[in-house]
């Protein structure tokens, strides 16, 4: 019985230093290895800088030498001194494409296009076509909308009676000329001189039905 107890713990040793060395020499998981870095990738070059340049606000295409440059609304002095011109509104244009006009506009249309027949009226000195048709549409009580457009530097005049662009056709709207010139650049930049004709008027195909060759002289 002495042996057997004997035996005991010395079977648990051998076990124990058995387990040990399989533990031991069994091999210990490792991380894989880091990959090498790699050389990081040499930055796109900066894009080439626009040939042209941005458009700068109020800039305006070269203009006939017969024609008065633009002056810039907040550069113009308004003075006390009256002066003279004759304004008009008209529509008639629409007259001959009812077919593209919108169905709840056609109503609106005079039967003989003038919403504003020629009138003389007063202006004072350094004011712009767009003062004299706001003005002048308040006091005749007839409608008018506009939104100033900063990158032309000048207002922007989007309806008259209730007719809007594109109420007839994609390439309709308000257009003004001065002395039967259609001018380049905003209405709000026209400064008006004593005696100035300034005709308002209805385009349906982007001013070539009104006589202005613009887009005409572009396509050349």
């Amino acid at each position: 019985m002495r042996k057997r107890k004997l035996m005991l713990p010395v079977l648990f040793l051998i076990l124990t230093a058995l387990f040990t060395g399989c533990a031991s020499s069994a091999p210990s998981p490792t991380s894989a290895p880091s990959a090498a870095p790699t050389a990081a990738a040499p930055s796109a070059e900066p894009p080439a800088a626009s040939a042209e340049p941005a458009q700068t606000p109020g800039e305006t295409d070269a203009l006939p030498e017969d024609k008065p440059a633009p002056v810039e609304p907040q550069d113009a002095e308004i003075s006390d001194e009256e002066f003279h011109c004759t304004i008009s509104i008209s529509c008639a244009m629409i007259l001959n494409n009812l077919d593209k006009c919108r169905k709840e506009k056609v109503e609106l249309v005079p039967e003989d296009g003038w919403i504003l027949e020629p009138v003389e009226v007063v202006f004072y000195g350094g004011e712009s076509v767009f003062n004299v048709l706001q003005r002048t549409c308040r006091q005749k009580k007839i409608h008018m909308e506009f939104s100033n457009t900063p990158v032309y530097n000048s207002a922007y005049i989007e309806g008259i009676g209730n007719l809007y662009e594109q109420d007839v056709g994609e390439l309709s709207g308000w257009m003004y000329s001065v002395n039967g010139w259609f001018p380049n650049y905003g209405c709000g930049r026209y400064a008006l001189k004593d005696g100035d004709v300034v005709e308002w008027v209805y385009t349906c195909d982007l001013g070539a039905d009104v006589g202005d060759d613009y887009m005409a002289q572009i396509d050349e």
